[in-house]
């Protein structure tokens, strides 16, 4: 899901523009500054653009003056084009151009992106009536399937996303200390309330201590959130897990069952930061390349993450038919629990859009990273089926919550706490 995260974040760009004018041929001057003045109290002067406080929250000017010139064929600043790019809460108000910029290639992956609940609920029924069609993606083949999802997160990512959560320390670590504090303490309390097994619990733990799952993206730009902060959070919370999700499980489990830390840090690092890294690295340094790998990962991301939801539910199938009862309330208590929490404590600083853009950070985690960490360093395979439920939780929650978002319009005075 990685991969394809950058289209949830471009088709957001594109659909919150507010409009794409044309040379000055097209649209006077006046007329410009007639519209965007009653749109948001915009004006326009002869040589560029100036905005006043009263303009519509979280809607952004974007004056791209020598590139659009370039494009447009012009080097006149009467010539310029100008984009405005609204917030997603004015979505609807002018004509939609994402159709227009996206490729027929693009628009079938966005839907194959948007439908990620459809392949999970497909994957959970073929995992259980049919395991044999998904457990092939065994322990190597999984690492690896993972392993080049991060790849693919780095590859869309540069330095400067980086500098962006230097910009927004407040608002990015909000949502990690939600992903790293509200979560794994839910874990641990839900996990010694309703009494489960040493194995069932620490499981429960494991997965509530793992970092953001790429999901996410998709959720909040379905949820009308804020899709750039939802990858910064996403891009910390997976490099903080290195550190954070040994740490955590080894606190909050340790005296269940033992829990080897160190192993867990080596198997984060090798599986998580290294292919997340040297994408970045690629990206900055070989553009030109990782352009044209872009273009074909995010299909194959489409299949390697439907194939790495299914897998664990295959893999546990015997289980969850005996069992699978006892684990639904508690892992879909975690879930619940972290979208309610990280939404309410969120808006005691921000505004509607980053409150859930943080609650769905804080809900939707990396469950097939807790599937892989169980498999490998816990010998009981029981520990390992609370990721392979949380998959499917995870999933159907989200996107539920991300609908019901969808038909709840963003206030008009809504706080904009993300500086780009």
């Amino acid at each position: 899901m990685a991969s394809i995260s950058r289209f949830a974040l471009t088709d957001y760009k594109l659909k919150a523009r507010d409009a794409l004018y044309g040379p000055s041929s097209a649209l006077s001057t006046r007329r410009l500054q007639s519209h965007l003045e009653l749109r948001g109290g915009f004006s326009i002067t002869e040589n560029g653009f100036s905005w006043a406080i009263g303009s519509k929250p979280g809607s952004q000017i974007v004056v791209a003056h020598s590139a659009l010139s370039s494009i447009v064929g012009t080097s006149s600043s009467r010539s310029s084009q100008v984009l405005c790019k609204a917030a997603a809460n004015v979505s609807g108000d002018v004509p939609n151009s994402s159709q227009g910029g996206m490729s027929q290639y693009e628009r079938i992956v966005e839907t194959l992106t948007t439908l990620f609940p459809v392949w999970v609920i497909l994957g959970t029924i073929i995992g259980i009536y049919k395991p044999a069609a998904v457990t092939w993606l065994e322990t190597d083949l999984f690492t690896v399937g993972l392993g080049f999802l991060m790849l693919s997160m780095g590859l869309t990512l540069t330095f400067d996303d980086f500098r962006r959560c230097l910009r927004n320390p407040w608002t990015v670590g909000v949502g990690f200390l939600a992903q790293y504090l509200i979560k794994p303490l839910l874990g641990f309390v839900i996990a010694m309330a309703l009494k489960l097994s040493a194995p069932l619990a620490t499981g429960l733990i494991l997965v509530s201590c793992c970092p953001g799952g790429q999901a996410s993206n998709v959720a909040t730009y379905i949820s009308k959130g804020n899709v750039a902060l939802s990858v910064l959070m996403t891009t910390c919370s997976t490099i903080g897990a290195i550190i954070m999700t040994p740490l955590l499980t080894k606190i909050l489990a340790g005296q269940l069952v033992p829990v080897d830390a160190a192993g867990l840090a080596i198997s984060t690092f090798q599986v998580v930061l290294v292919p997340t890294v040297v994408g970045v690295l690629a990206n900055e340094f070989f553009p030109k390349f990782t352009s044209k790998i872009v273009s074909v990962t995010p299909l194959i991301g489409v299949i390697l993450t439907t194939l790495l939801c299914a897998s664990p539910i295959g893999q546990v199938s015997e289980v969850l038919k005996t069992q699978g009862g006892q684990l639904i309330l508690p892992v879909a208590i975690l879930h619940g629990a972290a979208f309610a929490l990280g939404y309410w404590v969120s808006k005691i600083s921000f505004g509607e859009s980053t409150s859930r853009t943080i609650s769905i950070e804080c809900g939707m985690q990396s469950s097939a990273l807790g599937f892989l960490l169980a498999q490998k360093h816990f010998t009981n395979p029981l520990v390992a089926v609370p990721s392979a439920v949380s998959v499917v939780c995870m999933a159907l929650g989200g996107s539920a919550l991300a609908v019901f978002w969808r038909n709840r319009p963003i206030p008009v005075d809504d706080k904009d706490d993300f500086k780009e």
